[in-house]
């Protein structure tokens, strides 16, 4: 399977599995709401790459650089298009918009249905 495929597929799985578990901000309307670091940190665990930061007027938008392309897997919960800054970050900022709890309950619910 291609990247393309898998990152298609990955962006299936995170509608399907995120929920008020792994963010407080998750509402059914808006699933993506509040996912960017804990999103982006599962997605380094697949995929590595880098974690980058854009501001926004909620804060910092954490998302992924992968193979040199951005891989923001959250867009969807900003109703305007987002004016990507690509400011290199790490993983403890990341956690830093996440918990252990949230993060644990994402990757393992993503990794279940990732290995079907």
């Amino acid at each position: 399977m291609d990247d393309q495929h898998r990152y298609s597929d990955l962006a299936k799985i995170l509608q399907r599995v995120w929920s008020i578990e792994s963010s407080s901000k998750w509402t059914p309307d808006n699933p993506a709401k509040g996912q960017c670091g804990v999103t982006a940190l599962v997605v380094h665990d697949l995929f590595s790459g880098d974690i980058l930061k854009t501001q926004t007027p909620d804060g910092w938008h954490y998302y992924n650089l992968i193979n040199g392309v951005r891989r923001d897997f959250t867009e969807s919960q900003f109703t305007e298009k987002v004016d990507y800054q690509d400011v290199p970050s790490n993983r403890d900022e990341a956690f830093s918009d996440t918990n252990e709890k949230q993060y644990g309950y994402l990757k393992s619910n993503v990794l279940r249905e990732w290995s079907v």
